[in-house]
């Protein structure tokens, strides 16, 4: 059965025409007449066999079902010159990946390492979005996902790539005196609203006594807590993975022990079935989990 799809020139005039309200906008904006206008516009109702302007005098106003196609066609049409801007962009014979990545994780540990991967794969294109939350992988338009474990992947190819332990880190210039714990309960507490009870729950393993452990601000990202921190706003709970180099070099410190049951498992996320794009997501999978065996081993000579 044949798709009734319109044809882009109509989807175009139409777009053109529910932007300006005016035909003759629209003809200029497309170097056309407003009669060719008229008559895309007519055949895409034709083919909708319904109105989707109301027509008064020499103007035109979308009416309600006119509208809702509207913001439908425009997210298409610039989600398609977005598509073929990107295709004509590639070089001959390359191949591209579109990974979809918790934010911090992104910023602060796999972009600073992308070099690498370019270096040895320069014919794939690695394009990297942020996503907080799970979601349907199929029909996402991603090729994989580098998430937390959970059950909106239940179905999908998972890779296992690490633990993610927290650890309390703030700036040493809060350290005052020798004794870190009553420190620690003294310090401003920033919390992730994802993981309200998360300094309860520390206290409750390490046995440090905090006087009241939902006190405190609230960030969204962990990338947001780290920056507070660096500021000297306080303590927060991050994974030591984000914070290595400050922790190294000095401009965090963290006393405190890192928490075991503030864990998560993180995972390479796969399409259940074989994508078009195996290849360079075979490759990306192999040396991901090469940099994060490299950070294990750092990790254990410490």
């Amino acid at each position: 059965m044949r798709k009734k799809i319109p044809s882009s020139a109509s989807l175009q005039a139409f777009d053109a025409a529910a932007r300006h309200g005016n035909f003759v906008r629209a003809a200029q904006e497309l170097s056309l007449t407003e009669g060719a206008i008229s008559r895309q516009i007519g055949r895409l109702e034709a083919l909708l066999d319904c109105k989707l302007f109301d027509r008064v005098g020499s103007r035109v106003k979308l009416n309600p079902i006119g509208a809702r196609y509207a913001h439908h066609v425009r997210e298409t049409l610039e989600r398609l010159e977005r598509d073929t801007q990107y295709i004509m962009g590639m070089p001959e014979g390359s191949q591209s990946l579109d990974i979809a990545v918790l934010p911090t994780f992104s910023s602060r540990w796999l972009i600073p390492r992308l070099r690498g991967f370019s270096a040895m794969f320069s014919d794939i294109t690695l394009n990297i979005a942020a996503r907080t939350e799970p979601f349907i992988l199929h029909g996402s338009g991603f090729d994989a996902v580098i998430h937390f474990e959970h059950s909106a992947w239940t179905g999908m190819r998972m890779q296992y790539l690490f633990q993610e332990h927290l650890l309390p880190v703030c700036h040493p210039a809060l350290l005052t005196h020798d004794d870190v714990n009553r420190q620690l309960n003294a310090l401003p507490r920033i919390h992730r609203p994802q993981n309200p009870d998360a300094w309860h729950h520390y206290a409750q393993e390490s046995g440090i006594h905090l006087d009241n452990p939902a006190q405190g601000v609230r960030y969204d990202l962990h990338e947001m807590a780290i920056a507070a921190v660096i500021a000297g706003q306080g303590v927060a709970l991050v994974p030591r993975m984000y914070v290595e180099r400050e922790l190294r070099c000095g401009t965090l410190v963290s006393p405190w022990p890192a928490s075991h049951c503030l864990s998560k498992k993180f995972c390479l996320i796969k399409p259940i079935e074989t994508a078009v794009n195996e290849a360079a997501l075979e490759k990306f999978e192999r040396w991901l989990l090469t940099e994060i065996c490299m950070l294990n081993q750092l990790d254990a000579h410490e």
